[in-house]
């Protein structure tokens, strides 16, 4: 009998296994919808009176830093949210910043920051929000600011993607993408109520209408993640503020942005590996706040 033991599951082998429930998945999630009502509640108190929060997702604590600092800049409140199973409470927070454990009232091994970002009208006047790998110069921040503080309540701000070239006249794969966008109560509730939102598998959103020809229309659509906002700004009179994929590429460091990617067990060692950061704020002219 062979002695060798199998390699532990990677951060990416759990959230696609036992941890599916805290992916942001309606099809996987396999507890009580109150369970996440109660958990925003929560969320909600440490941000009593701060009217612009910026989400922040802690997957690597030098990256994490750097946007703090830069949405800080702004005049924006960064809000750090961290996933337990690659990520943890940040060791140092900008003056003002404010750490939410979002995970703590629910106890996943997984949590996704659509998790959060799905019921954000419970626990946010507005909030804007970007992927943890993606930094911008400061020009680019106060354009992005600027344009997330004129969106009214019922409006939101996210980037389109059609899903590749291949895809450009297939709108059934056309999504937004949380990569950078902001949303607002009123654009988050409506969502929520038209059982739509940033979640994959929409289709079995509990607020999705029972109706058969809805639901038929509904099963035709990709169920990515941000399919739903896509559908609710198509069917549902959504109000979206649309970016530009190209407009962020040149600041979004990711997979796709490197030709010999190469993987890790987590996304923070992944972002070291991969990235040169000196070179890269050197490169956006925010090298100073290294």
């Amino acid at each position: 009998m062979s002695t060798l033991q199998a390699a532990a599951p990677t951060a990416w082998d759990i959230g696609k296994t036992t941890g599916r429930n805290g992916t942001g998945h309606w099809r996987f999630w396999d507890r009580p919808l109150q369970d996440l009502l109660d958990a925003a509640a929560q969320w909600a108190e440490p941000l009593r009176g701060i009217e612009r929060p910026w989400l922040c997702w802690n997957m690597n604590e030098r990256w994490c830093l750097l946007q703090q600092k830069l949405v800080a800049e702004t005049g924006w409140t960064p809000v750090i949210g961290w996933d337990p199973n690659c990520g943890q409470r940040p060791r140092e927070l900008v003056p003002g910043a404010v750490a939410i454990d979002f995970n703590a009232p629910l106890g996943l091994q997984v949590f996704y920051q659509h998790m959060a970002l799905e019921f954000a009208f419970l626990w946010a006047p507005r909030l804007a929000f970007w992927h943890a790998d993606v930094l911008m110069p400061r020009a680019k921040m106060r354009a992005a600011a600027a344009r997330f503080e004129r969106l009214r309540d019922g409006e939101m701000a996210a980037v389109k993607t059609y899903g590749g070239l291949r895809n450009i006249l297939r709108p059934k794969y056309h999504r937004y993408w949380e990569v950078l966008g902001c949303t607002t109560r009123g654009a988050s509730r409506d969502q929520f109520e038209q059982g739509c939102g940033w979640w994959r598998g929409f289709q079995h959103h509990p607020n999705a209408p029972s109706d058969p020809a809805e639901r038929a229309r509904r099963d035709r659509y990709y169920d990515d993640h941000g399919c739903g906002i896509r559908y609710w700004q198509r069917f549902g009179g959504g109000r979206v503020d649309t970016i530009r994929e190209g407009w962020i590429a040149q600041e979004h460091f990711s997979v796709i942005t490197v030709k010999h990617y190469q993987r890790a067990a987590s996304k923070a060692e992944e972002m070291d590996i991969n990235f040169d950061l000196p070179r890269i704020t050197a490169r956006l002219g925010i090298a100073d706040l290294l």
